[in-house]
Order: structure tokens, then C-alpha cells, then sequence
């Protein structure tokens, strides 16, 4: 009698997926995916057990039975092979290879609850006798581990075991979505839409065509030290994979470089995609523009991030390139990927099948962490440690890329930093780029500077920028120059598509030499491209002052740009940025030249130093040391990992902020329309609004949505995401009024 694996509504058994089949296809995809850092035949074994717990009757009873809509789910087909993995090889690899077979659909768990699921008295199952005819011959304990047993050196830490238990998680979930889809798509006569993707080799020959048609346009400063630095980016692709450091001011032409070093990098040593890593999702939409320009090429670019996360719908067909673009967002599997920190660092903590099926795709790949900088401190030591671990074990190579470059190598006297030595420095000569480069020239106001004061210098000069710490303080200082010719404002307070606006207007006016006065935060220095010849900046880190000056004469068009640092006389210091406010001061009683590579190096030790080396892995997990570095070291011999609890606990950006939607234009409203008339809105519509939408204090959100001003946008979404009824608390200028003294307080957003 045949055992199936999976069934197909209204065809008869003949057309459905023998269990056999299906158990040897995944086996076979998840070891070549993990052969890619030596565990293929573990990968394999663990595809051959997943399913094994399908052979029992009861669900073969369930997978031949009609099932409607909200049907209740099949009877549990995956602790089976948990069991039989932990027999495989019993002790702490086993249990770590039965955790990824039990955690497959539903994820990794914590111990208690996989030793539960282990247990015969604790959770009993249905018989799946007679599993081996299906599954096939599986090695032994000997078998399972690769020759040397831990690429990459010594066995690893109790990080590197976990970390290793989740790359191969990844291994076997993305076989078995892959698998399961192929037989899915070959049943229903479908053409094959993945892959197609150009190769490495490929894109870095167009990326030099690019490159050799804007190199040398001009032969300013600026341009020639772009040229240094791109030639010195190619010629240290040659070195052998591992980490790498790109130390190149902003406007220096880190983008591009960083790029080129990538793919040329890549074609050499056979690496397989380039990922690019940015601290904002702004920053992620125009690099990911200039590297489609670059690289000619529209499906070899993936933009992932929470704006541009892809959906998959029934009733979203979209056209193939865009298809493509989103079956690689559920694994990364295309050539070059641009994505931010928080979907990069908290994938690599994750434990649920979506977030980790791209997971076994980073190995072998070049990754470049650009505004490196702004990892967060609080998460400081697990974030390097991933990194090491990837450089180490999974051959990745990975590049820190900044104007800024923190003190995070073992050099800079980190405990637990990257050992990353001097020769691996990407950039030619950092000092001297940095002397060549200088265009601007810093001034520290000794004395508090009030709103007036600053107002009374943007009526003196035509073009001026001023960055604030704050949403409020970015507000009221736009109020005292709003009637001054160009005056505008940028804060998160506008919705995307009302800054986009605005920013092309200022572009407008600074290319036709027309008055523009801009009051922001800190948005502004994420990559936005402006070039104007004053700029004042509210105190904070050094980082954020270096790049606000990277928005003064950014082009060099000057002999020197001007950048003013103040202390407001009325706007206190957010919570949040007082203790980069307190090392910045420490750096300016110390060094005469903020922007100089010794205060930039200074400010990263003083900072790092103020906070403690406790406080750079500050996650908190019940039932354990604090730290995620000490939860897991403390399991380095037995495998308990606290997988779950660590992804709930593993963010980058505190969610005390909530969605919702402003009806700004037209077209919002127009969106806003589709998304209530339907059922179930598709990713498409959905996707259509996250141009007007702003983050809020949950304080905030509660209130006016008792007040009647919010609604849900769709019966389906409930209250999950809201949208106002109108614009009567929008600004035309300034965006949502959050004015009322509560929401300010609980204002935690920098930007």
C-alpha cells in the first residue's frame, strides 16, 4: 500500500507525492546546501527523518481526506524523526539534530519543551512502524560529522554549536519548502520561476563597464581620491576570504567600492552572492537603486526590508521579474541582496522556518556591513560573534564599511572584537584619504546656542542645514523659521512619501543655487545624498556628527564646508542618546580634531567603556545568565539551547512604536479604498500603503483610536494596523502632531 507525503485536492492518488520520494528529494537538497560548509551528510540525514512520523495510519487517513478552509491541523508527523534522530546519535548532537527535526514547521524550541516532545510518557504519538523502507540507509554517529568533525579550527563555543544547529535548520526548512513547492508546481503543469539569476562573473563585468564610464569625469580632489580607493578595492580581492575592514570618509565612494571589492572578490574565490548590510531602511532604497543602475539589471538585485517585505498570495501573480524577486526573498537565493541590521542580525537569532530558510545561504558569501557603526551597542558582542562565526566556519567573508570605524577589533582592546589585522584594510592609507578628503571645517560652540540663535544664522546664510536629536526639537525650530524663504522640516513624523517630496525639492533648489533652509533629524544622514555649505548639529555621537558633515561640501565645490557643533539651550538630551552625548564630550576635552581616525577610534573605546563589557550583550533571558553569550556557553556540552526564548528576546529595535496609516494624497486614500473593500488584501495593496505610514507611541495610538480618529484599514487585519480618518492631525509641513506632552515623553525614535 503506497504512503504518501503529500496529497492534491481533486486528483486521484496516482498524482500525489510518494513519502519515499519526497524524504530522498529533501535529503538530497538540504545536503547539497549544507556540503556548501562541510555537514552535508548530518543535512542529509536530517531530510530523510523529518517526515517520518507521515507513515503512521492516522495521517495517512488525514492527508487522503477532503479539508475545507480553517480545517483542523494533520495529527503530529514530526516528532517521530526527532525521536529517531536523538537515536541516531544520542547525547548532545543528537539532541540538537532532533530539535531542527521536531522544530521544522512550528520551529526551534527551547529544551524543556523538546525533551517534553522526546518523551514517550510526556507526549505520545501515533506507531510509524515499518519508517525505514521510506527514509533509506542513514549514517552513523561517525557519519553524520564532517572530515575535519568542526570546519574552520577547534570545535566551537557553545554559540558555535547553536549557531551551527540553526544553519542547519535552515538547510533542512528550505529544502522542504523547496521540494514540496516543485512538486506542487510539476502536478499543476507550471514552468519552473526560480533561479535564472546572472553570475557573479557576470555582474562584475558590467559593474567594470559602469565603473569605467564614471571614473575620471572630473579631476577634482574628490574624484581622484574615489579612484584610489576603487583601485585599491579590486587589487585586495585577491586576499583569501574572512573579515575585512573599509575605512573610507563619507563621500569618498565607499558605496561603489565596497561593491566592486565584493563581486570582484567574489569571482575570484568562487563565493556565491553579495549581501549588503545597511542600518536603515532608507539608506537600503537608494543603494539598492545605485547598485541596479550599476549592475544594468533589475531580478539580480533583491531589496528586503520590512517596507519591501514580498507577501506570497493567491491572488498576486505580479509580473516574472518581480515573481522572482519575491520567491528570493523567502531565501536569498539570487546574486546580490540589500537588506538592513534588523532583518540581517535577527535572522541569524531566529528560530521560526521563515526567518531562517535564508540562513544556509549566507555561507560562502561575501557580506559588507556598511554604516558599521551603528550595530548596537546593547547587542554589540552577539552581533560580532555571528560575524566571527560566519567568517570562521561557513566561509563568508565580511567587510566593515564606514566613514566612522568603531573599536570593535581585538586591537582596539575589545573583549570578544574581530580580529581583523591592519593588512586587511580595504581602504588606501585611511589618514591620508581622510587629510585629502577634508572639506569641511568643525567649529564647537562652547556656550548652550538657543532656537533664536540658530534661527537668526539660517536668515544670514541662504542654504544651511540643521540636524536636532529630537522629533519635537525638530519641530519647534521649524516653527521659529518657518517664514524664512526655503524653510522645510524632515522628521519621521512625515510620511515617506511626503519626505521623498520634500527632498526632491531641496535637491531642486540647491541645484538652482535658490534659498533652502532644512531643519531634521537624524533621517537625513542616513545616505541622503545633499550637498550644502553650512551644517549645524544638535550634539551626539561622534558618528552622527561625522555624518552630518558629510552633508557640507560633500562635493567639494568649496575651499571648506562649515560644520557648527552646539548644545541646545532648549531641548534636552533624549534618554536615549545621553550616553553617546556624555563620550562625545569626554572626546572633545581630549582631541582638537573630532573627525580625525584617533577621536573616531577614541569616542567607540569610551563608549564601550562607559557602558561596561556586560552591557554589550545586555539580552535578558528568564532562567538563565544574563547575555546571549553566556545563556548559550552555558549548554556547550549538552546542546540545551534556549533557541525560542532567545529569537523573542533578540531585537534591534525596541517596539514601543506602532504603525499606522495617514491618508496624505490621492493615492493613499485611493489604497486605503481597495485594501476595506476586500477580504483578504493582498501583499500587493498592503505594500501600496507603506508610503504613508508612520510610526507612533503605543500611548499615542490607543488614545486616538478611543477617540474615534483611527480605524482599522481592513476586517481582515483588525486593529493589527490602523489607519487615521483624515488629515486633521497631519501638518503640511511638518507631518503628525504628537504635541501633547505624554507622547513626547515617550518619544524613543531618534530619527
Amino acid at each position: 500500500m503506497p504512503v504518501f507525503a503529500h496529497s492534491l485536492p481533486a486528483k486521484p492518488p496516482a498524482n500525489w507525492e510518494l513519502l519515499t520520494d519526497h524524504l530522498v528529494a529533501v535529503g538530497q537538497r538540504a545536503a547539497e546546501f549544507a556540503a556548501w560548509f562541510g555537514w552535508a551528510e548530518a543535512a542529509r540525514a536530517l531530510g530523510r527523518l523529518h517526515d517520518i512520523g507521515k507513515v503512521s495510519v492516522p495521517f495517512q487517513t488525514y492527508i487522503a481526506t477532503p479539508r475545507g478552509e480553517g480545517a483542523a491541523k494533520g495529527p503530529d508527523h514530526s516528532t517521530a524523526g526527532a525521536r529517531m534522530a536523538y537515536r541516531l546519535s544520542p547525547g548532545p548532537f543528537g539532541l540538537l539534530l532532533a530539535n531542527i527535526v521536531a522544530g521544522h514547521h512550528g520551529g526551534l524550541s527551547d529544551a524543556e519543551d523538546l525533551e517534553r516532545r522526546l518523551s514517550p510518557e510526556h507526549h505520545p504519538i501515533f506507531p510509524y512502524d515499518g519508517w525505514e523502507a521510506h527514509a533509506g540507509p542513514l549514517p552513523q554517529t561517525r557519519g553524520l560529522l564532517p572530515s575535519p568533525p568542526w570546519p574552520g579550527g577547534a570545535p566551537p563555543s557553545g554559540f558555535g554549536k547553536a549557531f551551527l544547529g540553526r544553519m542547519l535548520f535552515s538547510c533542512l526548512v528550505d529544502a522542504d519548502f523547496l521540494e514540496t513547492e516543485a512538486f506542487h508546481r510539476r502536478a499543476e503543469g507550471q514552468p519552473e520561476t526560480r533561479g535564472g539569476h546572472s553570475t557573479i562573473p557576470d555582474l562584475r563585468d558590467r559593474l567594470r563597464v559602469h565603473m569605467a564610464g564614471i571614473d575620471g569625469r572630473s579631476d577634482s580632489t574628490v574624484s581622484h581620491a574615489r579612484s584610489q580607493v576603487l583601485a585599491a578595492a579590486r587589487d585586495k580581492a585577491a586576499m583569501p576570504p574572512g573579515l575585512f575592514t573599509l575605512t573610507v570618509p563619507t563621500g569618498g565612494g565607499k558605496t561603489l567600492a565596497s561593491l566592486s571589492f565584493a563581486l570582484e572578490h567574489a569571482a575570484r574565490h568562487g563565493l556565491r552572492r553579495v549581501i549588503h548590510v545597511a542600518p536603515f531602511s532608507a539608506i537600503i532604497e537608494q543603494t539598492a537603486a545605485v547598485f541596479r543602475t550599476a549592475l544594468a539589471t533589475q531580478e539580480d538585485v533583491l531589496e528586503h526590508h520590512a517596507q519591501a517585505a514580498w507577501r506570497e498570495t493567491d491572488d498576486e501573480e505580479g509580473p516574472g521579474g518581480e515573481r522572482k524577486l519575491r520567491q528570493a526573498a523567502e531565501n536569498w537565493d539570487v546574486p546580490v541582496v540589500v537588506t538592513t541590521a534588523v532583518q540581517f542580525f535577527e535572522s541569524l537569532f531566529a528560530n521560526r522556518p521563515p526567518r531562517c530558510r535564508k540562513l544556509h545561504n549566507l555561507a560562502r558569501s561575501v557580506i559588507v556591513l556598511d554604516e558599521a557603526q551603528a550595530l548596537p551597542v546593547g547587542l554589540l558582542r552577539p552581533c560580532l560573534a555571528a560575524v566571527a562565526e560566519l567568517a570562521r566556519a561557513y566561509g563568508a567573508t565580511v567587510v566593515l564599511c564606514t566613514a566612522t570605524q568603531p573599536a570593535i577589533r581585538v586591537q582596539d582592546g575589545l573583549d570578544g572584537g574581530l580580529d581583523i589585522p591592519p593588512e586587511r584594510e580595504i581602504a588606501p592609507d585611511p589618514p591620508a584619504l581622510y587629510a585629502a578628503l577634508r572639506r569641511v571645517r568643525v567649529e564647537v560652540r562652547p556656550d548652550k546656542v538657543t532656537d533664536a540663535e540658530v534661527a537668526a544664522r539660517f536668515a544670514e546664510v541662504p542654504r544651511m542645514l540643521c540636524i536636532v536629536n529630537s522629533r519635537a526639537h525638530a519641530r519647534d525650530l521649524h516653527g521659529a523659521i518657518r517664514e524664512q524663504e526655503g524653510a522645510v522640516h524632515l522628521s519621521t513624523l512625515m510620511v515617506p512619501r511626503h519626505r521623498r517630496r520634500v527632498l526632491e525639492e531641496v535637491r531642486r533648489r540647491v541645484k538652482a543655487g535658490e534659498p533652502v533652509r532644512v531643519v531634521s533629524t537624524s533621517l537625513i544622514e542616513a545616505g541622503v545624498d545633499l550637498d550644502l555649505p553650512e551644517v549645524w548639529r544638535a550634539v551626539s555621537g561622534v558618528d552622527s556628527i561625522a555624518q552630518a558633515a558629510g552633508r557640507c561640501n560633500r562635493n567639494g565645490l568649496l575651499p571648506m564646508g562649515r560644520t557648527v557643533v552646539f548644545e541646545p539651550a532648549e531641548a534636552s538630551v533624549p534618554r536615549f542618546a545621553r550616553e553617546f552625548h556624555q563620550a562625545t564630550r569626554e572626546v572633545l576635552r581630549r582631541h582638537d580634531d573630532l573627525l580625525g581616525l584617533e577621536a573616531v577610534r577614541d569616542y567607540f573605546r569610551t563608549l564601550y567603556w562607559q557602558k561596561g563589557q556586560g552591557a554589550l550583550d545586555a539580552l535578558a533571558l528568564e532562567g538563565f545568565r544574563p547575555g546571549a553569550l553566556p545563556a548559550l556557553e552555558t549548554h556547550k556540552d549538552d546542546s540545551r539551547f534556549p533557541f525560542r526564548s532567545l529569537a523573542d528576546a533578540f531585537r534591534l529595535i525596541d517596539e514601543t512604536m506602532e504603525p499606522v496609516v495617514v491618508p496624505w494624497d490621492d493615492a493613499a486614500r485611493a489604497a486605503l479604498q481597495l485594501v476595506a473593500r476586500v477580504d483578504k488584501p493582498s501583499g500587493r495593496m498592503l505594500r501600496a500603503l507603506q508610503p504613508y505610514t508612520i510610526s507612533i507611541p503605543a500611548q499615542a495610538r490607543r488614545d486616538w483610536l478611543g477617540r474615534g480618529a483611527l480605524r482599522p484599514v481592513s476586517r481582515a487585519l483588525g486593529d493589527a494596523l490602523l489607519a487615521f480618518e483624515n488629515t486633521e492631525h497631519y501638518d503640511a509641513e511638518t507631518g503628525l502632531d504628537l504635541a501633547r506632552p505624554e507622547y513626547r515623553q515617550v518619544e524613543s525614535n531618534l530619527f
